[in-house]
C-alpha cells in the first residue's frame, strides 16, 4: 500500500472536477434539487477515480523499456537515443516518457507524450547534442500512466543508470569521409582545386595515348618496345600532417554553446581522417604551459583511434601557454619536412607579436599554417545600428578588434605562414581546403 501510494497522481482533471462539484454545493444551499444532484456526481465520481485507480494497478509490470544509446556520443553533433517502449495493459492507455537526461544538457522539461495501445510496442527516438567532451550518465526513465478516465495517473520507474562517453565528432569525420570517398566534399564546403606543377613521384611506364603529355615521353623505354611509352606520376604520399591544438585560456571562448578548443578538436581529427586516406601521415601535438600530448605521424590502422583518444581527455587550462617550449619540442621531434597546422586564438597582435620568433622557428623547417577565428557575433554587433552612446563604443572597440585581426594575418603571411581566417562552424571545412590547396600547389 505504501508503494503505491507514493506511485499515485491525481490530474488536474480530478481537481477540476472535484473543484465543479464543490461550487454546485454552494448552490445547493439555495437549490436544494441542485444539491442532490451533486451528492449524486460525487458518488460517480468516488467511483470512477477508485475505478481509474483499479485500472492502473490491474497490471503488475504495467510498462516495460528499454533504452538503446551508443557506445559514444559525437561531440557537437545530434546524436539518437532510442527509447522501446512495451505495454502490459489489457486497455489503451494514455502516457508520458520522461527521460532522465544527463545534467549536461539541462533539459528539465524534456517529456514525451504518446497513446499506447493494449499490448503495444513502440519506438521512440529523440536526438541530443552535446557540446563538451567527458562521461555523461543518464538515469531511470519515468512513466506517467493515465487511462481514459483521467482522474489519476500511475508513475512508473524503469530501466538503470547508463554512462556513455562524449568523444570528438567522429560522425562529422564520417561524413566528411563519406563525400571523399564518393567525391562529394563540395557539399560541405570544399572547393575543388586544380592541381599545380607536376608531382616527381613516379608511379609506373606506360604505353602513350593520345591527349598525354609529350614531355613525359620516355625515350629509353619507347627505342626497348619500339612504341612511345610515357612516365607515369602520381600525388606525393607519406607526408606528415601535424595538428598542434594551443590548450591555453584563449581556446576556452564559447561559441554556440562549444569551446573553441572543441571546434579545434574536431576539426583535427576531420583533418587527420583525410589526410591518412591520402595516404599521407597523421600527428599530432598539444600544449599549454606545459606539452600535454604528443603523437608521431602515422598513417597505421590504428592512428585515428590514438588521435580520438589523445583528444577525449584533452582539457584547456586558464594560464598562457607556452610557445617556445612548444616549439623547442616540437623541432626537436619531428625532423622531416612538414605540414604543421596550428589551432589557436590571437584577439590581438601584441600577444601574436609576442610568439612571432617562436612561430618563426618552426616555419623555417616546416609549412606552417595558423587558423584564425572569426568573430561572428562581433560581426553582427557592427551590421547592427547603434542607439545609446555605448553601442557606439561597442561598435568602435569591436572595429579596432576586427581591424586588429586582419593585421594579425597580414604580418604572418609576411613571414611565410599561411593562415586560415573563418567561422567556428566552418573550421573543418576550411582546413580540409588548405590542405587540399597546399597539397596541388606541391608545397610539402
Amino acid at each position: 500500500m505504501k508503494k503505491i501510494l507514493k506511485s499515485i497522481f491525481f490530474t488536474p482533471r480530478f481537481f477540476i472536477a472535484g473543484g465543479i462539484m464543490v461550487i454546485l454545493f454552494g448552490f445547493g444551499f439555495y437549490f436544494p434539487f441542485i444539491y442532490y444532484l451533486t451528492k449524486i456526481a460525487l458518488y460517480i465520481f468516488i467511483f470512477l477515480t477508485i475505478a481509474d485507480i483499479v485500472f492502473l494497478y490491474s497490471s503488475r509490470d504495467g510498462i516495460k523499456s528499454e533504452r538503446v544509446v551508443p557506445e559514444r556520443f559525437s561531440n557537437g553533433d545530434e546524436n539518437p537515443v532510442q527509447l522501446n517502449v512495451e505495454s502490459g495493459y489489457r486497455y489503451d492507455v494514455d502516457l508520458t516518457i520522461i527521460d532522465d537526461i544527463p545534467d549536461q544538457f539541462q533539459m528539465r522539461n524534456f517529456r514525451i507524450n504518446t497513446w499506447l495501445k493494449k499490448f503495444q510496442k513502440i519506438e521512440k527516438i529523440y536526438y541530443i547534442r552535446p557540446v563538451k567532451r567527458g562521461e555523461y550518465v543518464f538515469g531511470r526513465i519515468y512513466f506517467l500512466v493515465r487511462s481514459k478516465i483521467g482522474f489519476a495517473e500511475r508513475k512508473i520507474s524503469r530501466g538503470e543508470e547508463q554512462k556513455v562517453k562524449v568523444y570528438p565528432a567522429f560522425l562529422q569525420m564520417r561524413q566528411f569521409e563519406l563525400m571523399a570517398i564518393s567525391n562529394r566534399l563540395t557539399e560541405f564546403g570544399v572547393k575543388q582545386i586544380r592541381k599545380m606543377g607536376q608531382s616527381m613521384e613516379f608511379e609506373q611506364i606506360r604505353q602513350y595515348v593520345p591527349g598525354d603529355d609529350y614531355r613525359l615521353i620516355n625515350w629509353k623505354a619507347t627505342a626497348r618496345k619500339n612504341s612511345l611509352m610515357v612516365n607515369q606520376y602520381t600525388d606525393e604520399k607519406s607526408q606528415n600532417v601535424y595538428s598542434m591544438i594551443d590548450m591555453g585560456r584563449t581556446m576556452k571562448m564559447p561559441f554556440r554553446g562549444m569551446s573553441l578548443v572543441d571546434y579545434a578538436i574536431n576539426s583535427t581529427l576531420v583533418l587527420s581522417d583525410i589526410a591518412v586516406m591520402k595516404q599521407d601521415k597523421a600527428g599530432l601535438l598539444s600544449f599549454s604551459n606545459q606539452i600535454s600530448s604528443f603523437l608521431p605521424a602515422s598513417k597505421r590502422p590504428g592512428q585515428l583511434n590514438k588521435i580520438m583518444e589523445l583528444l577525449y581527455k584533452s582539457e584547456t587550462g586558464f594560464l598562457e601557454c607556452d610557445y617556445e617550449k612548444a616549439a623547442i619540442y616540437f623541432t626537436r621531434k619531428v625532423r622531416q619536412r612538414s605540414l604543421v597546422v596550428l589551432y589557436t586564438n590571437f584577439e590581438t597582435i601584441s600577444s601574436m607579436r609576442r610568439n612571432m620568433r617562436y612561430l618563426s622557428s618552426i616555419a623555417k623547417y616546416h609549412l606552417m599554417v595558423v587558423v584564425i577565428f572569426k568573430n561572428t557575433e562581433m560581426n553582427d554587433l557592427l551590421e547592427s545600428t547603434p542607439v545609446k552612446l555605448k553601442d557606439i563604443y561597442y561598435q568602435v572597440t569591436g572595429e579596432q578588434l576586427a581591424f586588429e585581426k586582419l593585421q594579425i594575418i597580414n604580418e604572418l603571411n609576411k613571414r611565410g605562414i599561411q593562415t586560415i581566417y573563418t567561422a567556428p562552424e566552418n573550421l573543418s571545412a576550411e582546413t580540409i581546403n588548405k590542405y587540399i590547396e597546399i597539397k596541388s600547389r606541391r608545397l610539402i
